[in-house]
Protein backbone atom coordinates (compact mmCIF):
# COMPACT_ATOMS: atom_id res chain seq x y z
CA UNK A 1 0.00 0.00 0.00
CA UNK A 2 1.33 3.43 -0.98
CA UNK A 3 0.92 6.20 1.58
CA UNK A 4 -1.38 9.00 0.38
CA UNK A 5 -0.03 12.46 1.15
CA UNK A 6 -1.85 15.58 -0.01
CA UNK A 7 0.50 18.40 -0.96
CA UNK A 8 -1.92 20.54 -3.00
CA UNK A 9 -5.06 21.10 -0.95
CA UNK A 10 -6.57 23.49 -3.51
CA UNK A 11 -6.43 20.77 -6.15
CA UNK A 12 -7.75 18.18 -3.70
CA UNK A 13 -10.98 20.17 -3.35
CA UNK A 14 -11.18 21.44 -6.96
CA UNK A 15 -14.04 19.75 -8.78
CA UNK A 16 -14.61 21.63 -12.02
CA UNK A 17 -10.99 21.38 -13.14
CA UNK A 18 -11.30 17.58 -13.21
CA UNK A 19 -14.73 17.29 -14.88
CA UNK A 20 -15.02 17.44 -18.67
CA UNK A 21 -17.49 20.17 -19.68
CA UNK A 22 -17.87 21.39 -16.12
CA UNK A 23 -18.51 25.01 -17.14
CA UNK A 24 -21.75 24.01 -18.87
CA UNK A 25 -23.41 22.36 -15.90
CA UNK A 26 -24.70 25.47 -14.04
CA UNK A 27 -26.25 26.93 -17.20
CA UNK A 28 -28.01 23.67 -18.00
CA UNK A 29 -29.18 23.25 -14.42
CA UNK A 30 -30.53 26.79 -14.43
CA UNK A 31 -32.52 26.23 -17.61
CA UNK A 32 -33.97 22.95 -16.38
CA UNK A 33 -34.85 24.60 -13.07
CA UNK A 34 -36.64 27.53 -14.76
CA UNK A 35 -38.65 25.17 -16.95
CA UNK A 36 -39.60 23.11 -13.91
CA UNK A 37 -40.72 26.16 -11.93
CA UNK A 38 -42.80 27.37 -14.87
CA UNK A 39 -44.59 24.03 -15.08
CA UNK A 40 -45.16 23.85 -11.33
CA UNK A 41 -46.40 27.45 -11.21
CA UNK A 42 -48.82 26.82 -14.06
CA UNK A 43 -50.14 23.79 -12.17
CA UNK A 44 -50.60 25.83 -8.98
CA UNK A 45 -48.06 23.70 -7.13
CA UNK A 46 -45.27 26.25 -6.55
CA UNK A 47 -45.01 28.77 -3.71
CA UNK A 48 -41.85 30.73 -4.51
CA UNK A 49 -39.64 33.02 -2.44
CA UNK A 50 -41.27 32.46 0.92
CA UNK A 51 -39.40 34.36 3.62
CA UNK A 52 -37.89 32.52 6.55
CA UNK A 53 -35.69 35.32 7.93
CA UNK A 54 -34.56 38.91 7.62
CA UNK A 55 -31.72 38.41 5.13
CA UNK A 56 -32.24 39.11 1.44
CA UNK A 57 -31.38 35.49 0.65
CA UNK A 58 -33.49 34.05 3.48
CA UNK A 59 -36.08 32.66 1.08
CA UNK A 60 -37.26 29.20 0.13
CA UNK A 61 -39.32 27.72 -2.68
CA UNK A 62 -42.01 25.18 -1.82
CA UNK A 63 -43.34 22.62 -4.29
CA UNK A 64 -46.34 20.42 -3.55
CA UNK A 65 -47.11 16.93 -4.90
CA UNK A 66 -50.23 16.29 -6.94
CA UNK A 67 -51.66 14.04 -4.21
CA UNK A 68 -51.72 14.26 -0.38
CA UNK A 69 -48.32 15.03 1.07
CA UNK A 70 -46.33 12.31 2.84
CA UNK A 71 -44.17 14.85 4.63
CA UNK A 72 -41.42 17.41 4.12
CA UNK A 73 -38.32 16.95 1.94
CA UNK A 74 -35.72 19.75 2.23
CA UNK A 75 -32.87 20.10 -0.27
CA UNK A 76 -29.95 22.41 0.56
CA UNK A 77 -27.66 23.42 -2.31
CA UNK A 78 -23.87 23.46 -2.36
CA UNK A 79 -21.25 25.78 -3.83
CA UNK A 80 -18.70 25.83 -0.98
CA UNK A 81 -20.95 28.21 1.01
CA UNK A 82 -19.89 30.89 -1.50
CA UNK A 83 -21.94 30.30 -4.67
CA UNK A 84 -25.31 29.43 -6.14
CA UNK A 85 -28.83 29.69 -4.78
CA UNK A 86 -32.06 27.75 -4.85
CA UNK A 87 -32.96 28.89 -8.36
CA UNK A 88 -30.74 26.48 -10.29
CA UNK A 89 -31.77 23.31 -8.46
CA UNK A 90 -35.58 23.39 -8.65
CA UNK A 91 -35.79 20.47 -11.10
CA UNK A 92 -34.23 18.14 -8.52
CA UNK A 93 -37.51 18.35 -6.61
CA UNK A 94 -39.12 16.13 -9.24
CA UNK A 95 -37.87 12.87 -7.71
CA UNK A 96 -39.22 13.37 -4.17
CA UNK A 97 -42.40 15.03 -5.47
CA UNK A 98 -43.23 11.99 -7.55
CA UNK A 99 -43.20 9.94 -4.33
CA UNK A 100 -45.56 12.32 -2.56
CA UNK A 101 -43.21 14.60 -0.62
CA UNK A 102 -43.62 18.36 -0.32
CA UNK A 103 -40.23 19.78 -1.30
CA UNK A 104 -38.62 22.91 0.12
CA UNK A 105 -35.44 24.44 -1.32
CA UNK A 106 -33.86 27.31 0.64
CA UNK A 107 -31.23 29.85 -0.29
CA UNK A 108 -28.92 31.24 2.39
CA UNK A 109 -26.48 34.10 2.87
CA UNK A 110 -23.11 33.40 1.26
CA UNK A 111 -19.56 33.87 2.50
CA UNK A 112 -17.79 36.25 2.94
CA UNK A 113 -20.92 38.15 4.05
CA UNK A 114 -21.49 35.56 6.77
CA UNK A 115 -19.62 32.88 8.67
CA UNK A 116 -20.34 29.20 8.14
CA UNK A 117 -21.60 28.90 11.71
CA UNK A 118 -24.19 31.58 10.97
CA UNK A 119 -25.25 29.76 7.77
CA UNK A 120 -25.94 26.74 9.99
CA UNK A 121 -28.28 28.94 12.03
CA UNK A 122 -30.02 30.16 8.88
CA UNK A 123 -30.62 26.62 7.65
CA UNK A 124 -31.93 25.69 11.08
CA UNK A 125 -34.44 28.53 10.80
CA UNK A 126 -35.39 27.52 7.25
CA UNK A 127 -36.02 23.91 8.30
CA UNK A 128 -38.03 25.06 11.30
CA UNK A 129 -40.21 27.41 9.26
CA UNK A 130 -40.79 24.74 6.62
CA UNK A 131 -41.63 22.19 9.31
CA UNK A 132 -44.24 24.57 10.71
CA UNK A 133 -45.86 24.75 7.28
CA UNK A 134 -45.75 21.04 6.36
CA UNK A 135 -46.87 18.19 8.59
CA UNK A 136 -45.36 14.75 8.79
CA UNK A 137 -41.89 13.24 8.76
CA UNK A 138 -38.89 15.19 7.46
CA UNK A 139 -36.15 14.10 5.07
CA UNK A 140 -33.11 16.35 4.67
CA UNK A 141 -30.85 16.21 1.61
CA UNK A 142 -27.93 18.39 0.59
CA UNK A 143 -25.14 18.45 -1.96
CA UNK A 144 -21.49 19.31 -1.20
CA UNK A 145 -21.62 22.25 1.24
CA UNK A 146 -25.33 21.45 1.48
CA UNK A 147 -24.36 17.97 2.63
CA UNK A 148 -22.47 19.61 5.47
CA UNK A 149 -25.46 21.78 6.35
CA UNK A 150 -28.03 18.99 6.47
CA UNK A 151 -25.82 16.66 8.49
CA UNK A 152 -25.22 19.55 10.85
CA UNK A 153 -29.00 19.52 11.42
CA UNK A 154 -28.71 15.90 12.59
CA UNK A 155 -26.19 16.72 15.33
CA UNK A 156 -27.08 16.99 19.00
CA UNK A 157 -26.07 20.65 18.83
CA UNK A 158 -28.27 21.45 15.83
CA UNK A 159 -30.20 24.73 15.96
CA UNK A 160 -33.55 22.92 15.91
CA UNK A 161 -36.24 22.47 18.52
CA UNK A 162 -36.49 18.93 19.87
CA UNK A 163 -39.89 18.34 18.28
CA UNK A 164 -38.60 19.35 14.84
CA UNK A 165 -35.45 17.25 15.08
CA UNK A 166 -37.51 14.27 16.23
CA UNK A 167 -39.44 14.40 12.95
CA UNK A 168 -36.27 13.90 10.85
CA UNK A 169 -36.38 10.33 9.59
CA UNK A 170 -33.52 10.34 7.07
CA UNK A 171 -30.57 12.57 6.16
CA UNK A 172 -28.96 12.26 2.73
CA UNK A 173 -25.56 13.89 2.29
CA UNK A 174 -24.54 13.92 -1.38
CA UNK A 175 -20.79 14.50 -1.77
CA UNK A 176 -20.82 16.23 1.58
CA UNK A 177 -17.94 17.99 3.34
CA UNK A 178 -18.16 16.71 6.90
CA UNK A 179 -14.80 17.76 8.35
CA UNK A 180 -14.12 21.44 7.67
CA UNK A 181 -10.54 21.50 8.93
CA UNK A 182 -8.85 20.60 5.60
CA UNK A 183 -10.50 23.63 3.98
CA UNK A 184 -8.39 25.88 6.18
CA UNK A 185 -5.43 24.77 4.02
CA UNK A 186 -7.08 26.00 0.80
CA UNK A 187 -7.10 29.42 -0.85
CA UNK A 188 -10.89 29.52 -0.51
CA UNK A 189 -10.43 30.05 3.21
CA UNK A 190 -9.61 33.66 2.37
CA UNK A 191 -13.34 33.90 1.67
CA UNK A 192 -14.65 31.37 4.18
CA UNK A 193 -12.58 32.73 7.05
CA UNK A 194 -12.62 29.45 8.94
CA UNK A 195 -10.77 29.36 12.23
CA UNK A 196 -9.71 26.19 14.05
CA UNK A 197 -12.39 26.81 16.67
CA UNK A 198 -15.18 27.27 14.13
CA UNK A 199 -14.05 24.33 12.00
CA UNK A 200 -14.20 22.04 15.02
CA UNK A 201 -17.52 23.42 16.24
CA UNK A 202 -19.23 23.09 12.84
CA UNK A 203 -17.81 19.79 11.55
CA UNK A 204 -20.42 17.01 11.81
CA UNK A 205 -17.62 14.43 11.83
CA UNK A 206 -16.44 15.93 15.12
CA UNK A 207 -19.92 16.08 16.67
CA UNK A 208 -22.42 13.54 17.95
CA UNK A 209 -25.53 12.55 16.02
CA UNK A 210 -28.96 13.07 17.50
CA UNK A 211 -30.70 9.99 18.83
CA UNK A 212 -32.33 7.89 16.13
CA UNK A 213 -30.36 9.44 13.26
CA UNK A 214 -30.54 7.59 9.94
CA UNK A 215 -27.81 8.77 7.58
CA UNK A 216 -26.92 7.99 3.99
CA UNK A 217 -23.65 9.37 2.63
CA UNK A 218 -23.69 9.20 -1.18
CA UNK A 219 -20.87 10.17 -3.53
CA UNK A 220 -19.72 9.44 -7.05
CA UNK A 221 -16.95 6.87 -7.32
CA UNK A 222 -15.25 9.17 -9.87
CA UNK A 223 -15.09 12.14 -7.49
CA UNK A 224 -11.94 13.68 -6.09
CA UNK A 225 -10.34 11.48 -3.47
CA UNK A 226 -11.11 13.93 -0.68
CA UNK A 227 -14.85 13.80 -1.40
CA UNK A 228 -14.83 10.00 -1.42
CA UNK A 229 -12.94 10.08 1.89
CA UNK A 230 -15.24 12.71 3.43
CA UNK A 231 -18.25 10.70 2.28
CA UNK A 232 -17.15 7.57 4.12
CA UNK A 233 -15.74 9.48 7.08
CA UNK A 234 -18.99 10.68 8.62
CA UNK A 235 -20.82 7.40 8.22
CA UNK A 236 -17.88 5.56 9.76
CA UNK A 237 -17.72 7.82 12.79
CA UNK A 238 -21.47 8.08 13.35
CA UNK A 239 -21.88 4.31 13.12
CA UNK A 240 -19.69 4.12 16.19
CA UNK A 241 -21.93 6.66 17.91
CA UNK A 242 -25.16 4.74 17.41
CA UNK A 243 -26.53 6.15 14.14
CA UNK A 244 -27.90 3.94 11.36
CA UNK A 245 -25.62 4.71 8.42
CA UNK A 246 -25.03 3.71 4.83
CA UNK A 247 -22.23 4.63 2.41
CA UNK A 248 -22.80 4.62 -1.34
CA UNK A 249 -20.14 5.23 -4.01
CA UNK A 250 -22.02 5.38 -7.29
CA UNK A 251 -20.04 4.08 -10.24
CA UNK A 252 -19.17 6.44 -13.10
CA UNK A 253 -20.51 9.51 -11.28
CA UNK A 254 -18.59 12.68 -10.44
CA UNK A 255 -19.28 15.66 -8.21
CA UNK A 256 -21.54 17.44 -10.70
CA UNK A 257 -23.65 14.63 -12.12
CA UNK A 258 -24.10 12.52 -8.98
CA UNK A 259 -26.67 14.97 -7.59
CA UNK A 260 -28.77 14.83 -10.75
CA UNK A 261 -30.16 11.46 -9.66
CA UNK A 262 -32.30 13.35 -7.16
CA UNK A 263 -34.48 14.58 -10.02
CA UNK A 264 -35.23 11.04 -11.23
CA UNK A 265 -38.11 9.36 -9.36
CA UNK A 266 -36.79 5.94 -10.37
CA UNK A 267 -33.15 6.46 -9.36
CA UNK A 268 -31.61 4.37 -6.62
CA UNK A 269 -30.90 7.57 -4.68
CA UNK A 270 -34.52 8.71 -4.64
CA UNK A 271 -35.83 5.23 -3.90
CA UNK A 272 -33.47 4.94 -0.93
CA UNK A 273 -34.76 8.06 0.83
CA UNK A 274 -38.15 8.96 -0.61
CA UNK A 275 -39.92 5.89 -1.97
Amino acid sequence: MVARVISDWDDAYANGAHIVGSAGYPERWGEEARNFRDRMTAAGRADLDRSYGDGTRNRFDLFTPDHPSRGLFVFVHGGYWMRFDKAIWSHLAHGPLAHGWTVVMPSYTLCPDIRIGAIVLEIGTAVSRAAAAVDGPIVLAGHSAGGHLVTRMACRTAPLADDVQARIVHVLSISGVHDLRPLMRTAMNETLGLTEQEARAESPALLEPADGTRLTCWAGAAERGEFVRQNALLANIWTGLGAATEVVEEADRHHFDVVEALGDPDSAMVRSVAA
